[in-house]
């Protein structure tokens, strides 16, 4: 490996996962218990890639969701969303691929997402990227989740490597927000197809040939 960059952090769903939908059913069938679902538009206009306690407290300040129910609910959505990885999760070869040779040409390589650990950890595992991965950087390694940058500074201290040195992947506003805020370099991504190496590659060798 040689140039610029050093490390590839990547957003999790909707970049090595097609999970933003998994998300949404498994939250709207735990609000469903109480009578309060909300729509896919309202979900991903407003509500796309946050951390589930955050869009609990939205739900409370925008629908008067009890704060009481906060736990039970973020409790119930994790239980339906492990449920839903068992039966959907699957490797991707694109970006297998893409983790595999990045890995192998020397670049250190993160999962940053609002995710909870144990929904990262079994998505990469049933995916077959957990070898390839350095860190996981979760919403609860942080006190504030995307758009915050707090978990792409982490994950770049961690590997003891300044903004400039780091290419991140990102799909969705929050997460672009969080990736342009920490000062790397940015890959936006439409669908979990586009993340694969020659995408990636022509980035890095974009931002190396003096395009920012």
């Amino acid at each position: 490996m040689k140039g610029q960059l050093k490390a590839v952090l990547f957003d999790m769903d909707g970049v090595l996962v097609e999970a933003k939908d998994w998300h949404y059913e498994a939250f709207n069938k735990a609000l469903e218990v109480f009578g309060m679902p909300i729509s896919r538009s309202e979900h991903l206009s407003q509500y796309d890639g946050l951390p589930t306690r955050a869009k609990l407290a939205m739900l409370t300040e925008k629908k008067h969701l009890p704060v009481q129910l906060h736990a039970f609910l973020n409790n119930l959505k994790q239980s339906y969303t492990r449920d839903i990885i068992t039966i959907r999760c699957r490797p991707v070869f694109c970006v297998e691929y893409a983790l595999s040779r990045l890995h192998h040409e020397g670049y250190k390589i993160a999962v940053c997402s609002n995710s909870i650990r144990a929904s990262i950890e079994m998505m990469m595992e049933k995916s077959a990227l957990l070898p390839y991965i350095d860190r996981i950087v979760s919403n609860q390694d942080v006190k504030k989740g995307k758009p915050d940058p707090e978990m792409y500074l982490k994950a770049m201290a961690c590997f003891g490597l300044k903004p400039e040195e780091c290419l991140i992947l990102e799909d969705n506003e929050n997460g672009i927000n969080a990736a342009r805020a920490s000062g790397g370099k940015l890959l936006v991504i439409g669908e979990v197809s586009d993340t694969n190496y020659f995408n990636i590659r022509r980035r890095i060798d974009q931002i190396e040939g003096g395009t920012p």
